[in-house]
């Protein structure tokens, strides 16, 4: 996946969008930044609520900050779903050296200040939009959901300057990938009636 201007169909973005874990640790500039936020504002919204509210983070010193506390974070809260598939998936959060953001330079968090039964649903498609015009553009994203209870923490609110009715709801790293990425095998659709 290389930054390109070419033009990029949205089924081609679709089967070519990954979960990039590996970035160039290089801020987005504010056009293209712009350019994801406006396309994740154009995604489907119940009764044309449109509850999104963006935080977008570049400051490296508060990404590594973030990034610290969060791990620790995850790695304290209790995980049987990870721990039941046999591995030891929770065991890169005890390391001092992981970055849970990837050493991406651009978080991009979306939330919402509203409550409402399809809030959280909106701001997830809002997420989608975003990373598929990111895939488009030939940037790499990915979802930090281990960053998602540090961000909702209201002492982490105070120091980002992050109103306290805003709930964090998708965190998510862009940025130019290091390396390809290769696909991963998806389950066929399980469609349960056909009528």
């Amino acid at each position: 996946m290389s930054q390109t201007n070419a033009p990029v169909s949205i089924l081609d973005a679709i089967d070519q969008r990954r979960s990039v874990r590996s970035y160039a640790p290089l801020k987005l500039d504010w056009a293209t930044i712009n350019t994801l936020l406006a396309a994740a504002v154009r995604a489907p919204t119940a009764v044309h609520e449109e509850p999104w509210a963006f935080v977008v983070i570049q400051d490296p010193v508060v990404l590594k900050r973030l990034s610290d506390r969060a791990r620790l974070v995850f790695a304290d809260e209790p995980h049987t779903d990870l721990l039941a598939l046999g591995g030891h998936a929770l065991d890169i959060f005890a390391s001092p050296d992981f970055n849970i953001f990837y050493n991406a330079g651009t978080l991009i968090v979306i939330g919402t200040q509203l409550s409402g039964p399809f809030v959280a649903a909106d701001c997830w498609l809002g997420a989608e939009n975003l990373m598929l015009a990111a895939c488009a553009r030939g940037l790499g994203s990915c979802v930090i959901g281990s960053a998602l209870s540090t961000l909702n923490l209201s002492e982490v609110k105070d120091e980002l300057g992050i109103p306290h009715d805003f709930v964090a709801v998708a965190p998510i790293v862009v940025g130019a990938p290091l390396g390809e990425t290769p696909p991963t095998a998806r389950k066929d659709p399980k469609v349960l009636l056909w009528t």
